[in-house]
């Protein structure tokens, strides 16, 4: 058989599902790149921030990207979001509530999945 004729299946992350008080579903993917890992980091620290960026300033940066490389799906609602850019979008148009429930849950899956790396 030729190459077009084979299927190649992609391996895929597990993913973890988290649920809020209020039956939202948030997924996360089980598996961060050494790439994403180290752009985390640097965003973590701080190193390709701008002068006038705070501390908060450059971990809210930091938990955005991570929550960018780890989230898949975010069921609010009843209504899944699924692409990157829009979850990206309603992670910036969350609540307080929200967004300490989606940090809380980052470093909870962060110290279940990836023990090596500052939780945000």
């Amino acid at each position: 058989m030729g190459r077009r004729g084979r299927r190649h299946e992609r391996l895929r992350a597990p993913l973890s599902d988290y649920t809020d008080a209020q039956g939202n579903v948030l997924s996360l993917r089980g598996s961060l790149t050494p790439g994403a890992r180290r752009e985390y980091a640097e965003a973590l620290m701080g190193t390709s921030a701008r002068a006038a960026d705070t501390r908060e300033d450059t971990r809210q940066r930091a938990m955005e990207l991570l929550f960018e490389r780890l989230a898949v799906r975010w069921v609010i609602a009843g209504a899944p979001i699924e692409r990157q850019r829009e979850l990206l979008a309603r992670l910036r148009v969350a609540s307080p509530e929200e967004r300490v429930w989606v940090r809380q849950t980052l470093r909870e899956h962060c110290a279940e999945h990836f023990p090596d790396i500052e939780s945000p």
